[in-house]
């Protein structure tokens, strides 16, 4: 038999529909395969769109109140954040958040394990693709279950190719994704993107400002969140297996330096690189998914004399395989008898990765969501580009043995987006990546921040010394 194949096609009109269709609801995790019970009642009313918009207007009115206040008060800390309390309180807060986004990470990493199929198997890439996109049912290239949305149920793939309605994925299935964890890491990872919002309050309590762009990302990926764990949008993985990563490593940084332990500037150079790239990586791995679609071999029922046509049209085109974007008119040359005399040739069947325009809005929300931030980087990478560009024209005019190449120019300019990037989110707040800059060796110039604590020397060099005289 041919391998199936996996190609690309735009989505369908239909799945661009807004507002989305409220069917399907989400379906709770299984008992068999969580730490712990989440009340079914609690896991569908956390998913109303209610909840997320209400928390995110709250938070975003209630952060740009104060910081009205802290710039009424010139930016003075407050009394609270100068106790011993509150240093631990900030502590335990990064503590947390590493060791949750680590469980969650490895939670997700099992998840995996117990569900995506290897390209190397008998099924290629497309039972790997499968093995994603299709995240209730069994485990099988012909066992995923998809919702039909035109016909309003579940279905799923029959042997000899039509469809069979199911009243529901069942929560006993094992061997895909959304049963084997997403259900589970993913609803309590939506939840923890409320509890993260105690980033800013904390910001904030220090005397210093929340920017703009901060506020919208955590308010956005709370939207984003929810609308990938309520309408079950495949891609949301993702954002629950690399955001929870990379939480796991920055909050890690965040409590190391809480203790006042200098961290190698390789390892702040790394995280911030990797901050920005879940950024453009997952918004593109996001959008990937709305195109994907894949053939399914099922064997159907023919008359004796089409198998034998079928099979003398394969031999003379020397080729079983499908055409990639075909829909199911290919077939191969095996044939079978059962016990009545009748024989059966395989067909590939086209299966879309995403069939409801819920999923498809979930996808597209993230994708907007990350555009502006996105912009932000590409704006900064070319500015930097620029700059460093003209400044190595004046340096090879000079000394010619030192240009940079055009790859280290990039490099440096990729470093260069990804701190303004972080700046603008978290502004000069948590002693974080961006926060201790190195001067800028290329340009000759030191950078705002280092320029800042250069003058911050000098002016207390000169008040010491005019209290002297």
């Amino acid at each position: 038999m041919a391998t199936p194949v996996v190609s690309l096609a735009p989505p369908a009109a239909t799945l661009f529909q807004l507002p989305p269709n409220s069917e399907p609801y989400a379906i709770p995790p299984p008992s068999y395969n969580t730490p712990f019970r989440i009340p079914e009642n609690l896991y569908v009313n956390a998913l109303d769109p209610k909840v997320p918009i209400t928390i995110a207007a709250v938070y975003a009115v209630t952060a740009k109140a104060l910081n009205a206040y802290n710039k009424s008060t010139c930016k003075k800390p407050w009394a609270i954040s100068k106790t011993k309390a509150f240093r631990f309180f900030v502590i335990l807060h990064n503590v947390f958040l590493a060791v949750y986004s680590a469980w969650t990470w490895l939670g997700m990493l099992n998840t995996f394990r117990n569900s995506i199929v290897s390209p190397a198997g008998p099924n290629g890439w497309a039972g790997t693709v499968d093995s994603i996109c299709k995240i209730h049912g069994t485990a099988g290239l012909e066992n995923g279950v998809s919702y039909n949305q035109a016909r309003g149920v579940w279905e799923t793939l029959l042997s000899t190719g039509s469809s069979a309605t199911v009243l529901s994925p069942s929560p006993d299935d094992r061997g895909r994704i959304w049963n084997e964890g997403l259900a589970f890491y993913g609803w309590i990872f939506y939840i923890s993107k409320f509890y993260e919002v105690l980033d800013t309050f904390i910001i904030l309590a220090k005397g210093k400002f929340s920017s703009t762009l901060q506020t919208y990302h955590h308010a956005g990926a709370m939207m984003a969140m929810w609308a990938g764990m309520r309408y079950m949008s495949t891609p949301i993985w993702i954002f629950v297996f690399f955001n929870s990563a990379i939480h796991a490593i920055m909050y890690t940084y965040f409590t190391v330096t809480a203790f006042n332990i200098r961290v190698p500037q390789v390892i702040k150079r790394t995280l911030t690189s990797l901050q920005i790239s879940q950024f453009i990586i997952g918004g593109s791995v996001a959008i990937i998914h709305s195109f994907v679609s894949y053939l399914v071999p099922v064997q159907v029922e023919v008359d004796p004399a089409e198998a034998v046509a079928a099979a003398s049209s394969i031999s003379a085109s020397g080729s079983a395989t499908p055409r990639a974007g075909s829909a199911a008119a290919v077939v191969s040359s095996e044939t079978n008898s059962t016990h009545n005399g009748a024989s059966y040739i395989t067909r590939y069947q086209k299966v879309d990765c995403i069939t409801t325009n819920g999923a498809t809005f979930a996808i597209w929300l993230n994708v907007i969501y990350l555009a502006p931030l996105t912009y932000l980087f590409a704006s900064f990478f070319v500015s930097s580009y620029l700059r460093r560009s003209k400044a190595e024209v004046v340096r090879a005019k000079s000394n010619p043995d030192r240009r940079l190449s055009n790859v280290a120019l990039a490099e440096k300019a990729s470093w260069d987006a990804a701190k303004g990037l972080e700046r603008e989110v978290y502004g000069e707040s948590k002693e974080g990546v961006i926060i201790e800059e190195s001067d800028d060796s290329s340009s000759g110039k030191l950078h705002p921040s280092s320029a800042a604590r250069v003058n911050g020397v000098k002016s207390k060099a000169k008040g010491k010394t005019n209290k002297k005289l």
